[in-house]
């Protein structure tokens, strides 16, 4: 019965949800495609992007915003789950937790990418701690294989959660990176505690 109730609050939460609607309207695939093109705004990420890996890209409005901004760009998307074809976006069926990922997403890029995003988050559990906790340990493992796939001076851009954990991300960010910011955009609902994470530059020694 409870399951049931949080089901029909978050059916009738979305419908109210301005970036919902306006997703809808606009053809997108999810309201996250609006924190892509915020996030692109205050980071100036597409400038000069070549090659891009939308990583954990399903249902893939990341992927749309990406082809519809980025011209003469390889695109990239990766998913442990389909993602339905988005004309001009490459899609590989891949977890990039496994060992040999990253030798295949470099064989179908033909090279490092400029620009990796993430809007991965843990499957929730109900228990916000642990929330928190799996998504930030999700976050720091997209920075760690992200040093494997992109150029010495690319970017990433990836979720995580205001919380436990989060200083242990920044401090990885910190060690790998050269720049390190974070951003919450306005599209995120209020009452989330995500926020994204913006690397560029990674540290030679």
């Amino acid at each position: 019965m409870k399951k049931n109730k949080r089901s029909k609050n978050w059916v009738i939460q979305q419908h109210r949800d301005q970036y919902f609607k306006l997703a809808k309207s606009s053809g997108y695939r999810s309201r996250s495609a609006f924190k892509l093109l915020e996030l692109n705004e205050k980071f100036k990420i597409f400038k000069n992007c070549k090659s891009v890996i939308d990583l954990g890209s399903y249902p893939g409005g990341w992927s749309q915003i990406l082809k519809k901004n980025l011209k003469n760009c390889k695109i990239l998307s990766i998913d442990i789950k389909k993602m339905s074809k988005i004309e001009g976006v490459d899609f590989l069926c891949c977890d990039f937790q496994r060992e040999g990922s990253k030798e295949k997403i470099l064989k179908k890029l033909n090279n490092k990418a400029d620009l990796l995003i993430s809007d991965m988050a843990a499957d929730t559990t109900g228990n916000k701690d642990l929330d928190c906790i799996r998504t930030n340990a999700l976050c720091a493992e997209v920075i760690e294989f992200s040093i494997n796939v992109i150029k010495e001076n690319g970017v990433v851009i990836a979720k995580l959660f205001n919380g436990t954990d989060f200083l242990n991300v920044k401090n990885l960010a910190n060690n790998k990176f050269r720049k390190v910011n974070f951003f919450k955009p306005e599209s995120s609902r209020d009452h989330s505690k995500e926020t994204y994470i913006h690397c560029a530059g990674i540290r030679t020694l």
